[in-house]
């Protein structure tokens, strides 16, 4: 039977345990808090690209030096966390992560109107995609990221018609049919991925308005797309494909 001593002994190095977890853990959210306040910078700059005068290539330029940030808050991260130990603490950031892949994938869409590769990733966030015990992104993240990356060209296409760009909801809702398409062809287990994905039809929905109101009106420009051409089929899927 242990002794009374032995006991106080054992107790005593549990405590040091929980003690050691907590150090680390508040480490990593000092650290997470960064990452959200470089995202809160980006997203504050890349939300003028809705305004009637915005020059989407300025404000991607201006949103380089921010991407710099955003990378060296995740490798801060990363240095926080334990070798082998990364699915014990990600929950801290993986929200944040996967704003900083939807930036990325938005200004890479407002560049050049094609979807974001693993690649455009890593050179944006310094961060490989995949999965393992090392620091990464999750597929996951990639995949909540474009879900929000639809909401955001949503919105994109309804203020384009204000701005007087007519053109851009057509191709908007070619990128957009295309990442839909490619969803489904996904068989989802995360439930919280699989609810986002279906809230992916009601931006699907309010994109087509745009486009059938303009087109009624008369208003679609003659270089606007009449079928599926966008870059989401064309540039990020022979990238994203799974990594062991």
């Amino acid at each position: 039977m242990a002794t009374e001593t032995q006991l106080v002994d054992l107790f005593a190095a549990i405590q040091q345990q929980f003690d050691a977890e907590t150090s680390i853990r508040e480490a990593i959210r000092e650290e997470v808090r960064s990452l959200e306040l470089s995202n809160r910078k980006l997203q504050t700059l890349l939300s003028q690209v809705h305004q009637p005068t915005a020059d989407d290539a300025q404000i991607c330029r201006a949103a380089a030096p921010m991407f710099v940030e955003v990378a060296q808050a995740l490798s801060k991260i990363a240095a926080k966390v334990p070798a082998g130990q990364f699915h014990r603490y990600c929950d801290h950031w993986k929200f944040s992560s996967q704003q900083s892949v939807f930036l990325a994938s938005l200004v890479v869409y407002l560049e050049s109107e094609t979807l974001i590769t693993f690649e455009q990733i890593r050179e944006k966030l310094g961060v490989e995609m995949g999965e393992g015990d090392s620091f990464h992104l999750a597929l996951e993240d990639y995949l909540f990221a474009l879900c929000n990356l639809s909401s955001e060209l949503a919105r994109l296409a309804v203020n384009s018609v204000t701005a007087g760009r007519f053109d851009r909801p057509f191709r908007i809702a070619n990128f957009v049919n295309d990442l839909n398409s490619g969803f489904r062809l996904l068989n989802l287990k995360n439930d919280g991925l699989r609810k986002r994905f279906d809230a992916l039809k009601y931006d699907v929905k309010k994109i087509e308005e745009v486009v059938y109101d303009l087109s009624i009106r008369r208003l679609r420009p003659d270089s606007a797309p009449t079928g599926s051409s966008s870059g989401a089929s064309s540039s990020g899927a022979s990238t994203a494909t799974p990594m062991s």
